[in-house]
């Protein structure tokens, strides 16, 4: 079911974005806009007709929730490469809703304390509770993906992980949650330029990190730990969705219908007053 609001859309967004069997990275071209028929200006359009139903299924599902009539919560999980639009996704799409429905966690390198704990130790105390809206921005997929590129846990342990993360989110997913998984697919060319106009604006070079260089060099490990975690980790109840990501129009427009259809899905309804209406009308006429 396509997002009402979206109009554009020839196709639901979960379905051809989705990873299935048999699926290559490698032939997902970064700048391409599947399942959409119209243009950036039609893009545009839509994400801003997305926003007042976005806010409406947000407040929706925080309502249900504080009146127990809902235990359903959505946790967001971003990844990708450096530039590729995280924050801009965070920002446009998820920034449209009312905030006290929105949990936001940006997962960095882990502390002392964090690394005495299993890995995902971290990741279970900010998993977003019934009613919001969660988003991790990176999140325990770091611990295979950096973690086996730059080698920082042994072999084995970078396996146990993968089966570590399946019982975690089938565990979310049984809770209630529902689990969206966006890998922001940037072509190593768009990634360039992107890095260039950080270097190239004194207001971006907050932005810049000399360390995006070095993952940079590591492109190709990178890729294949990505596809290792597709096929370990695309599940039935949590699958991942690639996102082509070179058009920052299309990458936006595509995760908020991700989030909607999510949304339209779990169909989240206002609570019943618990109160009887006509009398409180009568008491409130009643006042000074």
């Amino acid at each position: 079911m396509t997002a009402k609001s979206q109009h554009q859309w020839t196709a639901d967004a979960r379905e051809v974005l989705r990873v299935d069997e048999g699926f290559r990275l490698i032939d997902v071209d970064p700048r391409s806009t599947p399942g959409y028929g119209g243009d950036k200006v039609d893009g545009h359009n839509d994400l801003a007709s997305g926003v007042a139903q976005l806010d409406e299924l947000q407040e929706r599902l925080y309502a249900a929730s504080r009146s127990d009539a809902t235990d359903a919560s959505v946790l967001l999980v971003l990844q990708a490469m450096d530039t590729a639009g995280k924050g801009g996704i965070i920002r446009h799409v998820v920034g449209s809703v009312d905030p006290q429905g929105v949990a936001l966690a940006a997962f960095k390198r882990p502390t002392e304390e964090e690394l005495a704990h299993d890995f995902l130790w971290r990741i279970e105390k900010r998993v977003p509770e019934p009613g919001l809206i969660g988003v991790f921005d990176r999140s325990h997929y770091e611990d295979v993906l950096i973690g086996r590129v730059r080698e920082l846990a042994p072999a084995d342990e970078i396996e146990r992980r993968y089966g570590a993360i399946v019982d975690f989110e089938r565990r979310l997913a049984e809770s209630g949650t529902r689990i969206v998984k966006v890998m922001l697919n940037i072509s190593a060319d768009e990634q360039k330029s992107r890095l260039a106009e950080r270097l190239d604006r004194p207001d971006k070079y907050w932005k810049y990190n000399p360390g995006d260089l070095d993952e940079r060099a590591a492109w190709p490990d990178y890729m294949a730990a990505y596809q290792t975690v597709f096929e370990r980790t695309s599940t039935e109840h949590a699958p991942w969705y690639v996102v082509p990501a070179d058009r920052k129009w299309y990458a936006r427009l595509a995760v908020q219908a991700l989030l909607l259809e999510t949304l339209e899905d779990i169909d989240p309804q206002w609570p019943a007053a618990t109160f009887d209406v006509e009398a409180e009308k009568a008491r409130l006429a009643r006042s000074w």
